[in-house]
């Protein structure tokens, strides 16, 4: 969406209300064909596994007793997480997004849907394909209905007919984006279980950002995001879903889409001024060192001799 349809991001293509659901539906299908290629070629001799890593929030409604706010709610993942895993999963795009799409292309006059179709060769050919699914995931929004007026040019977001709401008390450690809401990690493991299945699960992103240098690389914030978020997805694992692993986001600074080197995700912090790009590790890398070494959260009483 960012790439071919805002521009945000690369290629920067700016495609109208088309453009993502087309790269999206390529992407799918290409997916589909690198499983099918190592599960033909090299599985038998290898024994590895192909999977597909997918980002996705979590929509909670804002009045979970309200038929419509839940809906939208439901929209919002399925727009997110359920327009690439639908189909690998299940077959096919999320009912919501067909209908809602299609819906605002005939009021658009267009003969057929913005969102492409799958035939029933690529819908069989397609579904199954991912020995695991990989999962990133870093924030949660409420979410409401709200009717978007006709417009001549629809696009992913007014298809949806939904409003993003975010809790005033929510931390904002870093970019305006990130808000630190953990428990939405669990609801988020949890449909998945219940939507797909409960598939294999890497956790192949989550972290957060601070768009300020900290000179005493004192990053407090961090380790409270990574401690409520990693004890979210304990509670998940105790509800049977099926997660075999976790990946922090990120190990170092880096180079961060359009923002360049400005929004830091690094557990260490890299001086890009420098030429030869020195590392120091920041307050959370002890942290995380701590989790890593009793694979889950350290005795706070414990003494190391």
């Amino acid at each position: 969406e960012n790439g071919y349809e805002t521009g945000e991001h690369a290629p920067g293509l700016k495609l109208g209300g088309c453009g993502a659901y087309k790269a999206a539906h390529h992407i799918i299908k290409t997916h589909a064909k690198v499983w099918h290629s190592y599960n033909s070629t090299w599985r038998r001799e290898q024994q590895g596994m192909v999977g597909i890593s997918l980002t996705s929030g979590w929509g909670e409604p804002v009045d979970p007793h309200s038929q419509t706010d839940r809906e939208a709610a439901e929209r919002y993942i399925q727009f997110h997480l359920g327009w690439f895993a639908n189909p690998i999963y299940r077959g096919d795009y999320p009912e919501v997004m067909k209908n809602y799409v299609g819906k605002k292309s005939a009021q658009q006059g267009l003969g057929t849907s913005r969102l492409p179709t799958f035939s029933v060769q690529e819908k069989t050919y397609i579904k199954g394909t991912s020995d695991f699914l990989g999962i990133g995931h870093f924030t949660t929004r409420y979410v409401l209905h709200k009717n978007f007026p006709f417009l001549q040019v629809s696009g992913y977001h007014t298809d949806r007919d939904l409003a993003e709401l975010v809790d005033p008390n929510w931390p904002v450690p870093g970019p305006k984006w990130l808000y630190s809401v953990p428990w939405g990690f669990r609801r988020l493991l949890n449909f998945i279980k219940t939507q797909y299945g409960n598939p294999l699960i890497y956790v192949t992103e989550n972290g957060v950002s601070e768009t300020l240098q900290c000179p005493q690389l004192c990053d407090e914030w961090r380790i409270q995001y990574l401690k409520g978020y990693i004890n979210e997805i304990l509670k998940a694992l105790n509800d049977g879903v099926n997660v075999k692993g976790y990946t922090a986001w990120s190990l170092l600074d880096k180079f961060e889409w359009n923002k360049g080197f400005s929004e830091r995700f690094g557990l260490y912090h890299i001086d890009f001024k420098n030429k030869n790009k020195p590392r120091y590790p920041k307050a959370s890398v002890d942290y995380y060192k701590k989790i890593i070494s009793a694979n889950g959260f350290p005795n706070p009483r414990e003494v190391n001799c």
